[in-house]
């Protein structure tokens, strides 16, 4: 490695690492204000115009805030778990391309691309379990334990999600994926992008990945290692100030890389919604349009990516201002026994495509809704029946 190759790589980090750190403060605040605008509430409006200094308010208070440690905690571990939590999801969009210069973007343009995603999503897990393991505390254990089980079982279904993209483009590189969706949309409109969402297979691995993308960043409906209501705020219960800053930190910066791995695989990336642009045609004019051109060339695809990027937050705040959180056996269910077998499925379809191409294909999709509203469209919604205990008796043992 020469040394103008050695400052590309550094210019590279800092750009990505800046990127995260600096839509940060940005994500959360549209988080409150958006869930306030959803439940007709203000929001943050004190702080700066619209409270957009609400955050940094936000950050100097934790930093100052007093840091209490568990008596009978590890604190080797339980000091350390932050940083596991923090670190893998500072590291994960490494491989993202958020534009097409290769000496700006990605990190590192490697050939396993989604297989070190993949490595570095699975790690944050560690972090959790580590913080509720140390801490001593039977809801921090409970919320830790939580989420290993949830990270593990969907682990699985967005491994399957992201192999219908490895499989339509043959290759684990990620600049690779994007430019396998630059062709016409299925190979007969070429004013529009081949997006992988526009094909049967994309739109299901894309919908397979986004639900297994909640579950992995433990958003709502899938909120269960942290959830309030039984476990007091779950494997964080026993931080404060700084480290539990870096709890949230790493979660919303898992947002926002989880986000940019389904634009990168399933919203053609950085390439624009549609194969033509004015300004570029007239371009070959020279003069202004010519700058002109140069300058939409160079700025457009990481407008278009980071409008992506930030739709897709968006849905998350959506969700969790919609949905309830799921019990634990439905959290559960839902992996196993409905988003592996379509998995499966659709990538067995995928296969037939690339082999037999589309009419089998079709055909395969076809019989398998058939199949699936033959067995569980007749299926009723669970019911339960709820008891009322009217004296309300306290728990006595046995032997008593």
């Amino acid at each position: 490695m020469t040394l103008a190759d050695f400052g590309w790589a550094i210019l590279r980090i800092a750009l990505m690492l800046g990127f995260l750190l600096g839509a940060l403060p940005l994500v959360i605040w549209l988080e409150r204000r958006a869930l306030a605008w959803f439940q007709n509430r203000v929001g943050p409006n004190r702080l700066g115009p619209f409270g957009l200094l609400q955050p940094m308010a936000d950050a100097v208070k934790l930093f100052f805030k007093e840091e209490i440690v568990p008596a009978n905690a590890d604190r080797l571990i339980w000091a350390l778990a932050p940083a596991l939590a923090l670190f893998p999801a500072l590291v994960a969009a490494a491989t993202v391309p958020w534009g097409p210069n290769r000496l700006l973007t990605p990190v590192a343009d490697v050939d396993i691309g989604l297989l070190y995603f993949s490595a570095m999503s699975s790690l944050a897990a560690y972090g959790v379990l580590l913080a509720g393991w140390s801490s001593n505390n039977k809801y921090s254990l409970l919320g830790g334990l939580r989420a290993s089980a949830q990270v593990i079982s969907y682990e699985l279904g967005m491994g399957l999600a992201l192999a219908t993209a490895v499989l339509a483009a043959g290759s684990f590189r990620m600049t690779s994926i994007v430019e396998m969706q630059a062709q016409p949309l299925w190979g007969i409109v070429p004013l529009l992008p081949n997006w992988l969402i526009f094909t049967p297979w994309g739109l299901i691995g894309g919908a397979l990945f986004f639900v297994c993308m909640l579950a992995e960043t433990n958003r709502a409906p899938f909120d269960l290692p942290e959830a309030e209501s039984e476990l007091v705020a779950g494997y964080q219960t026993e931080y404060s100030s700084m480290k539990f800053a870096a709890f949230f930190m790493g979660e919303y910066i898992a947002i926002l890389a989880i986000c940019a791995i389904m634009t990168t695989c399933f919203l053609g990336g950085y390439l624009a919604p549609i194969n033509f642009s004015p300004i570029q045609a007239l371009g070959a004019q020279g003069g202004f349009w010519g700058v002109l051109a140069s300058l939409t060339g160079a700025l457009m695809p990481p407008f278009w990516f980071l409008l992506k990027v930030f739709a897709l937050v968006f849905m998350f705040l959506w969700i969790r201002a919609t949905l309830l959180r799921l019990r634990y056996d439905q959290l559960m269910n839902l992996g196993w026994r409905f988003l592996i077998p379509v998995g499966l499925v659709n990538l067995a379809l995928l296969t037939v495509y690339v082999i037999w191409g589309w009419v089998p294909s079709l055909i395969g999709y076809g019989v398998a809704i058939v199949l699936y509203l033959v067995f569980f469209g007749s299926r009723k919604p669970e019911r339960r029946t709820v008891l009322l205990v009217r004296e309300a008796q306290p728990y006595r043992p046995k032997e008593a």
